[in-house]
């Protein structure tokens, strides 16, 4: 059974004070049926997508939509949890169901309340998907591991601080256009590149505009069986569907070579039938610059190594010859952890329809979607394309 998105929610992403977590996964459920037109007595299966960690005290979420839905009681619920690509192993734990014939309707929910900790307090709840024997000690957390692994990348291959800046720019470029942002604000490319007191050194070569932002938020799907979708009134189907994982400790691999990542592409491209210029755009996993740079090495943009020429050349741009994160991405959009792999697919899906309003790129039908937990440890990629 080819399993299809007929419906999607997204809640505007941001230090969300008024909103508790019910309220959050409340709305982003009734927005989801509402847009695919189905009842709640439809949905035969929930998927929830959230990290937590320590983020806030109630753990155990997945029937939490109950209290919100009560039509939705009874339903066979079940909690995700694959460190930043949660969102999206609560997406493939509905595929799997649907795929089984176990769902002919299901429910997709991913969400995260993130800033009622100090900042320094998340920093320490999300180094836990760090490898805790070797890296739970690297001062700065993730920006900390990511710091090294920019260093490590500028060591090989040169400084690469003119791509950094050039990928945080069109990325908060991007993000003005996308009503569902964090960080509605163009800070252009001298701001990103240029180190200030507004924009200092967080970890190693990497400064404030090169890390995404810590954010509350939710999003998320409907994914339906085809006898449901044959009558939906939108319908984005999967032409691909990977996930690869790869070792947890950097110290047992190339930290910059990506190589699940590399896979992960490689393989989906392959079961698509497809090769990247057939690709209207990407939707990747930008937690820090360097990450996007080395994914378009990962994807096949470039040779290793040489991912700066695709963002210098405006290879990337929403004008480019493949637009990446024209959402704004993680820099931009926020980075709420259990949200990021639903809310990635929701835009991806926008796309596609032809419903992503200001951020629509022209006759765009295909998108890839590169979600990733850690550093490029489990990486899951996506291809939709909407029905013709």
């Amino acid at each position: 059974m080819q399993p299809t998105i007929i419906g999607w929610s997204h809640i505007p992403f941001g230090k969300l004070d008024a909103l508790d977590i019910e309220r959050m996964i409340a709305d982003t459920a009734l927005g989801a049926l509402d847009h695919a037109g189905v009842e709640a007595g439809q949905i035969d299966s929930i998927h929830v997508g959230t990290f937590n960690g320590g983020f806030v005290y109630q753990d155990f979420p997945s029937a939490l939509v109950f209290n919100a839905i009560p039509e939705l009681r009874f339903t066979s619920t079940v909690r995700c949890e694959n460190a930043c690509s949660t969102g999206s192993a609560a997406v493939y734990s509905a595929l799997d169901a649907v795929r089984s014939g176990r769902s002919a309707c299901a429910l997709v929910i991913g969400y995260e309340k993130m800033t009622s900790l100090p900042t320094a307090e998340v920093g320490k709840v999300l180094q836990k998907c760090s490898y805790a024997r070797e890296e739970a000690d690297v001062p700065g957390g993730f920006a900390g591991i990511f710091g090294q692994l920019a260093q490590t990348y500028f060591d090989r291959y040169g400084d690469q601080s003119d791509a950094l800046a050039a990928i945080a720019a069109k990325n908060h470029h991007n993000g003005v256009s996308n009503p569902y942002a964090h960080m509605r604000r163009d800070f252009g490319y001298d701001f990103c590149r240029t180190p200030s007191e507004k924009n200092p050194f967080v970890a190693g070569p990497l400064k404030r505009t090169d890390c995404s932002m810590i954010s509350d938020g939710a999003a998320a799907l409907i994914i339906a069986a085809p006898d449901i979708a044959r009558r939906a009134r939108h319908a984005v189907e999967f032409r691909a569907t990977v996930q690869v994982s790869d070792y947890l400790p950097l110290s047992r691999r190339d930290p910059i070579a990506f190589e699940g990542a590399r896979l992960a592409w490689k393989q989906g491209l392959a079961q698509a039938g497809m090769t990247l210029d057939d690709l209207s755009l990407v939707e990747t996993h930008d937690c820090f610059t360097i990450a996007e740079l080395i994914e378009y090495e990962a994807m096949g943009l470039a040779d290793p190594g040489q991912g700066a020429r695709v963002i210098l050349d405006g290879v990337t741009t929403k004008e480019g010859r493949l637009p990446v994160n024209a959402s704004g991405g993680l820099k931009a959009k926020g980075h709420p952890v259990g949200a990021t792999g639903v809310s990635m697919h929701v835009m991806a899906a926008m796309q596609v329809t032809g419903q992503a309003g200001a951020m629509q790129i022209p006759n765009a039908r295909t998108a890839g979607v590169f979600n990733m937990g850690g550093a490029a440890v489990t990486n899951y990629l996506s291809i939709l394309e909407a029905r013709r």
